[in-house]
């Protein structure tokens, strides 16, 4: 990025500026997740559990949280753009759609959260395989000493994500996408107790 452009903005300014508003963004996406569960304890007759969707739902939340951390590596971004901050403000609407869909704001048609979650198996899917396309965007973003400092072990989580995504996106089996969420929730706990317990 030339320094001269007009547009940008220094690195401690942009980062602080940029980071208020996914704070703002990612904090949707974290009350939608736990309003959608706090529905569970609330009407348990009208909310009846589904466990791969309350699953999905477990990781997702942590996916937000896990998001919300990670992005402190921002700060080692030296200028920023426009489409650099319509990028970020994508990344955190994508996964709060995602958030969205798993928790609409009613279940019209539908019986309960199975129904709906098989209804939308392709929707939710299709989304994480982008979450997880748009994150390895995210972190070259971030500079290339970062990127490599990330190692094997990012590869394997983005590579074991993925693939669950697509075998998500080919089996209608409640069975299997309850086994893909939860080896999807423990990848993400491996991958944070790995590389981010704690801010560099």
């Amino acid at each position: 990025m030339v320094s001269g452009d007009p547009s940008a903005v220094g690195d401690l300014q942009g980062f602080f500026h940029i980071r208020i508003l996914i704070g703002l963004v990612t904090g949707l996406s974290v009350t939608r997740i736990l309003t959608g569960l706090a529905r569970f304890v609330q009407h348990p007759d009208q909310s009846r559990v589904y466990l791969p969707h309350l699953v999905w739902a477990g990781f997702l939340l942590l996916y937000v949280f896990h998001f919300w951390w990670a992005e402190f590596g921002l700060l080692a971004v030296t200028r920023w753009q426009f489409e650099d901050f319509l990028f970020i403000i994508f990344y955190a609407a994508l996964i709060f759609v995602t958030a969205a869909l798993l928790f609409p704001d009613q279940l019209m048609g539908h019986s309960g959260y199975e129904a709906y979650f098989t209804s939308r198996r392709v929707w939710f899917y299709g989304l994480l395989l982008a979450i997880l396309i748009v994150d390895l965007a995210d972190t070259r973003f971030k500079g290339v000493a970062h990127f490599q400092s990330l190692g094997w072990p990012y590869a394997v989580r983005q590579i074991l994500l993925m693939a669950l995504a697509v075998a998500g996106l080919m089996t209608r089996r409640p069975g299997a996408h309850l086994g893909f969420a939860g080896a999807a929730f423990l990848v993400e706990i491996w991958w944070i107790f790995t590389r981010y317990r704690f801010l560099e």
